[in-house]
Parts: structure tokens; sequence; C-alpha cells
């Protein structure tokens, strides 16, 4: 590696002032005050401020306490990166938040991967050569590693996942023979040959990050639609890991931290996800999880018997209800129904309706997709509530107003052991009165591929066509 070290070392970076420490250790509580803030709508906006002072304050302290190259070209590259965010952040739709996140996530990956190669190709710059000035230290190989090989995963998933969640990618699982036994392998081989790595052999540094880019693509690949929310939680926990792996290596106590806070929570996250959904957190990590579930986008059994209903009837049935629970689902988001959907609950409060809304952890393309949503048309944070709090409700209210979800009111998640989603906790929403469901058409399922019961009981009235179509004319009788 000695011909690597072409450049002398630029400062020692584990010597941080002990100023720069105390500023990194605020950024750390700032970070974890976003955190808490993030938590709940009413406090998101104080939580993203404190996550942008906190950021502000690790990247000035890191500029002013390292003898960069060229600080002009730094704020040249902050300012342009900065311009595309605010631009991007100004156009882009709601609905379009799942592929913007899973597309940041792709750019934390490769900036963990070009940081690591960086480090790779010129250790001497950023003070990880040893005492011989020959040598990269076996523990910020193991970083390098660790590092590259998250970071490469992150990115190559994350690309797979944004193609899939805007349409340039069939959201079908794409199922390869022995998939699970092919994925935990390469997993197990980067694993060893980051090991073998911390014992000097050099070329292995590219295979680690070949193997890395791969298997991030076999990982996402047999991941269909309805499981894009546990992805989206996923990459975001590996984002942060790669993060951490390389603040080690770069000796910034604040990528340590804020790499530490965002895998922790997005693996804490994950898991809550995937209880939500009955799925297994290690069948998550291998790839290809639930794909074996059913045929996405199978015919409904329509032959079933079935009552159609119009926005008049409708609109009759919501004005002389006393309490109304209104579940949204992905179907709002397509259709951008989330407006008029606010308006329809305005005038039903007006006529002394009670309106709540009902929201299951997995509906939408991403974790908090509906709340997001929602919280955009100013719908009160009050009148939202999750399921484990407001399915007991379903059974004392009139009516159940079903926009655009599918599998998460299903009924067999609890009565059908053969059932794909069997176990999967969902909205009770058959116990109330009367069901009023949007749905496009009744010859689809949802993403699970599994007909939904509700459809065909007694007390249901589909409502057939366009999500924001069908509530704009609801809107209309009701007035």
């Amino acid at each position: 590696m000695e011909h690597l070290n072409t450049t002398p070392a630029v400062e020692n970076l584990t010597a941080t002032p002990s100023w720069a420490m105390l500023a990194y250790l605020v950024s750390g509580v700032l970070f974890i005050l976003a955190l808490r803030g993030l938590s709940s709508p009413e406090t998101s906006r104080a939580g993203n401020r404190f996550g942008m002072i906190g950021m502000l304050i690790a990247v000035v302290t890191t500029i002013v306490t390292h003898s960069l190259a060229n600080v002009a070209e730094i704020g040249v590259a902050i300012a342009i990166g900065g311009a595309i965010g605010y631009i991007v952040a100004q156009r882009i739709a709601m609905t379009a938040m799942p592929q913007l996140v899973a597309a940041f996530h792709s750019l934390v990956g490769l900036a963990a991967v070009l940081v690591g190669v960086a480090a790779f190709l010129n250790p001497g710059a950023f003070g990880i050569l040893d005492a011989t000035g020959a040598e990269i230290f076996k523990a910020s190989r193991i970083e390098l590693g660790l590092g590259v090989a998250i970071g490469a995963i992150t990115f190559s998933g994350s690309v797979i996942a944004f193609l899939k969640l805007n349409g340039n990618m069939s959201g079908a699982p794409i199922l390869l023979p022995g998939r699970h036994v092919l994925n935990l392998g390469v997993l197990a081989g980067i694993l060893v040959l980051v090991g073998i790595f911390s014992l000097q052999t050099p070329t292995l540094f590219w295979v680690i990050c070949l193997l890395a880019f791969a298997i991030g693509f076999l990982l996402i690949i047999p991941i269909g639609g309805a499981d894009m929310p546990v992805v989206v939680s996923m990459l975001n926990s590996y984002s942060g890991w790669a993060a951490a792996a390389m603040g080690f290596t770069l000796g910034n106590t604040a990528m340590v931290i804020t790499g530490a806070l965002v895998g922790s929570s997005g693996a804490i996250l994950s898991y809550i996800m995937c209880k939500a959904m009955n799925r297994s957190f290690i069948s998550v990590i291998a790839g290809g999880f639930g794909a074996e579930s059913g045929a996405a986008g199978a015919a409904a059994a329509t032959d079933r018997p079935w009552k159609r209903g119009s926005a008049d009837d409708a609109a009759f049935i919501l004005k002389n209800a006393e309490k109304v629970i209104i579940v949204p689902g992905y179907g709002m988001a397509v259709s951008q129904a989330q407006h008029t959907l606010r308006e329809m609950g305005d005038v039903l409060k007006k006529e002394g309706v009670d309106v709540k809304y009902a929201i299951h952890p997995v509906a939408g393309r991403m974790p908090g997709h509906m709340n997001v949503l929602l919280a955009e048309a100013n719908v009160p944070y009050d009148e939202v509530h999750e399921l484990e709090d407001i399915n007991s409700e379903f059974a004392q209210c009139d009516v159940a107003f079903i926009i655009g979800a599918n599998d998460v009111t299903n009924p067999s998640a609890q009565t059908d052991k053969s059932s794909p989603i069997y176990g999967m906790p969902v909205l009770e929403v058959w116990k109330a009165k009367t069901v009023l469901f949007i749905k496009r058409s009744m010859g689809g399922v949802g993403y699970a591929g599994v007909d939904n019961d509700v459809f065909y009981m007694d007390n249901t009235m589909m409502l057939l066509g366009d999500a924001k179509k069908m509530t704009d004319e609801i809107v209309k009788g009701l007035a």
C-alpha cells in the first residue's frame, strides 16, 4: 500500500480540539431532539429544525478544524447541493415522497462508498496509516470494508426501490431460484472477505465493493410493492450504519453519532413494521420475504354477490351518521384525494358528525405515508389515530369509510390460516354498522394478492371509481 500514499497526512483526525468535541456533542443532542420531534406530527417541524441546526454545526465544525485542500470548492459543492435539494423539496409531490426517500438513501450509500474508496487509495490523507507509514491500521481496514459494503448495499438496493416505487420497474417480485441461499451466501462471503482484507490483502477491497453492489440488487428485486414500507425503513437503517462506519474511519464523532442514531432508529422501525405485517425480521435481511405469498395483481372473486352504491347513497349515509372512521390507503395517495377527503371530513363535522382517521402502520409505500399526506391536507393531528388506539372503536361507529386501502382491512388476516397475511394486525372495519369502500374496480386485489371478504359482506357498499372523483361527488352530495 506504500505506493498509494502519495499525499502526506493533512491532519491527525483523532487530534480534535476540545471545543470541536463539545460542538459535535451539541450536534448529537440536537439530532436526538430531532428524532424525538419527528415522533409526533405536532412536533415534527421543530424536530426538522433541530436536525438542520445540528447538521449545520457539525459541518461548520468539521470545515474549521480540518486543513481542507480547497474550502472554496467545498463551498461551491455545498451551494450546488443545497440548491438542488431546495428545488426538489419545492417541486416534489407528497405522493412521490417514498421514491424521494429511496433516492436520498441511495446518495447516502454512494457517499459512504466514495469516502471509503478515497481513504483506501490515499490513506495518508486520512491519518489511518500505522507507524511504518506503509500499511493501513487493521481496525481501519475493518471499518473501510464494512463501510463500503453497507454503503454499496444501500446504494444499489435503494436504486431498485426507487425504480419500483417510481413505476420505472415492475413492482412484482422477481424471484430467482435459490435466492435465499444465494443472498445469505453472498452476505456471509462479504463478512469473510472483510476479515481477510483486515490481514493486508488490498485487492479484496474491490471484490467487497462489487459483491456488495450485487447483493443490494439481489436483496430488493424479489420484494414486491406491498412490502415497500419495510424496505424503505430497512434501507434507512443501512444508510445510518454506513455513515457510522465511515465516521470511525474519518475520526469524526458527529458522523458516528448521527449514523448510529439513524441506523438504530431505522432498525427499530423496521422491526415494528415487520410486526405490523407479520413478517420475520431475519427474512427481511435475507431479502424476498413474502414473495411466495399469492400472486400480486390476481383477480378478485367477482362472482360472489356484492352491493354497489353511488356517491349520493354514500352522502346520505354519512350525513345521517353520528360517528365516522376514515381509513386512508395507497389508493388515496395515487389519486391525491387527501385534500378532498379533508373537505369531506370538515363538512361532516359541521353536521355534528364525529370524524376520526385510522392509520395502519404499513398503509402506503413508506412508514408514515398516510400521516404525511393527511398532514399536508391540514387534517387536525388529534383526529388521526394509530391502529392499536382506534381498532376497538369500529364496533361503536356508524360508518367505516375506506378510501384506497385493501390488505390492511382484510379479515382473512385473522380468520384464514392459509392466507399469506394471516397474523398481520388489521383495522377491523367490518365491525362498523356500515362499510363504504372506495375501490377502482372489483377486478383486482391488494398487493398481497388476496381477495378481501369485506367487499362481499351485507353491511358493505362498494363505491367503484377514482378515489378523488368519488370523494368529490360525495362532498357535492353532502352540500
